[in-house]
């Protein structure tokens, strides 16, 4: 009965190791393009072109936070996905038993 288990939960894990590459990839581009848009906002602000809300350090505030979103979303997605999905409601963050 154990053998019968072992190759589910192995394919199980492995879709779980894809999906989270796959959302940790859309997160690395999403931060890059926000990071592309700051520094873009920043070379305005310091040129004088375009004045920004914040001026020099809201843009880098901005900026920040903008490239930091997109993981914690993905991750918290990725969390609730396993907890839906897993029959013992397991997630990342809690203490195994």
């Amino acid at each position: 009965m154990q053998q019968n288990r072992q190759p589910n939960r192995v394919r199980r894990t492995m879709n779980d190791l894809v999906m989270a590459e796959m959302f940790l990839l859309q997160a690395t581009l999403e931060s890059a393009a926000a990071i592309s848009d700051g520094i873009t906002a920043l070379g305005r602000e310091w040129n004088g072109d375009e004045e920004q809300p914040g001026g020099i350090p809201g843009v880098l505030a901005r900026t920040a936070d903008e490239a930091v979103e997109p993981y914690t979303t993905r991750y918290r997605y990725f969390r609730d996905m396993l907890a839906g999905t897993a029959g013992t409601q397991h997630r990342l963050d809690a203490p195994d038993a």
